[in-house]
């Protein structure tokens, strides 16, 4: 299906980004039905099925992570599949394997969990990097090689994984190359007081929701064509750009002092993630163009993952969050 982005007609264009974001306003009540709060979170599961993109969830244990992506899974039409990732867990136990048929004289292939649309990625960093390194062939070109044979996965496949925090006991620090392949890395808090009450009642209660699937297939891969055809003007494309060199070459945006304390910027990935992230978020909020608040808002949770720091700035305590926020500080929007 394609769609006219022309600036002429932007007014038809809105007109559809308005009719077709009405099921995804249907979908995020649906899954509010289960999930009290956490409005942050369920927006970024959201913005990663619409860009086609991987998610990378952190928060400590309790934070309803693993039931939020349970929870719209259900309220999807598609495959779901679970993978709990612990310290003993083999690359054959997420992909597949070759089996040994006796009768039949010859191998088998047995596939693993990941063929599905939607995979829970649970703890990942739980799992040893030669795990976590199973992952990057089916995330970045959405196929599995298993003995001489490659198999093209399902699509839609997305990947959401949960993480607990680098400091926990029992956890991997992911390699590079593995967090690259998350289009967004989200930051996961404590529900506020009432909120949580909310929650507290809900889990006391005998009635549980069950939720009702929401959206099929088709519908996803019609709004993932109409997210790709919302308007970006070339200014949103520059400032974009701005904010992915100024991680790469922080000097040449009179940001001398954070050279020190980046040690890698973001990798074009980076401004491809977050051009698409940016007209998601535009999507559900029902406009058919990008303003500098979609790419505000979507920033920290593209970039956090893809600026390393330097010795210096952690033994300052200085995070990537830090450096971002003096990005989008220093970095003027159209």
């Amino acid at each position: 299906m394609n769609y006219l982005t022309a600036s002429e007609d932007i007014k038809i264009l809105i007109e559809k980004v308005q009719e077709k974001s009405k099921d995804f306003s249907f979908l995020i009540k649906e899954v509010n039905q289960v999930i009290v709060g956490q409005k942050y979170m369920i927006t970024r599961l959201l913005i990663g099925l619409l860009a086609n993109g991987h998610i990378l969830l952190e928060g400590v244990p309790g934070l309803a992570k693993t039931l939020a992506i349970k929870t719209l899974s259900d309220a999807l039409d598609g495959e779901f599949s679970r993978i709990q990732f612990t310290p003993d867990l083999l690359p054959a136990d997420v992909i597949g394997t070759l089996i040994y048929n006796i009768k039949d004289n010859d191998f088998k292939v047995k596939k693993g969990p990941i063929f599905a649309n939607f995979i829970l990625a649970d703890e990942i960093n739980r799992a040893p990097a030669k795990v976590q390194s199973a992952l990057l062939e089916a995330m970045q070109e959405k196929q599995v090689t298993i003995g001489d044979e490659t198999f093209q996965l399902q699509d839609p496949f997305l990947v959401l994984a949960t993480q607990n925090p680098i400091d926990q006991e029992g956890t991997y620090v992911l390699p590079e190359a593995q967090v690259d392949r998350f289009m967004l890395k989200c930051v996961i808090n404590y529900p506020e007081f009432e909120e949580e009450r909310t929650i507290l009642r809900q889990n006391m209660s005998k009635d549980k929701y069950q939720v009702r699937e929401i959206l099929n297939v088709e519908k996803i891969f019609e709004a993932r064509e109409l997210v790709k055809s919302i308007y970006m003007d070339e200014k949103i494309e520059s400032y974009i750009l701005d904010l992915t060199f100024a991680t790469r070459y922080p000097k040449k945006y009179e940001l001398e002092n954070l050279s020190p304390y980046i040690m890698y910027g973001a990798s074009p990935r980076g401004s491809i993630s977050m051009a698409m992230a940016a007209k998601a978020h535009a999507f559900l909020n029902q406009r058919g163009f990008v303003i500098p608040e979609d790419v505000k808002a979507v920033a920290k949770d593209v970039l956090r993952h893809r600026v390393g720091v330097s010795y210096e700035a952690e033994a300052e305590n200085i995070t990537s969050e830090n450096l971002i926020d003096e990005i989008l500080a220093a970095i003027v929007a159209p």
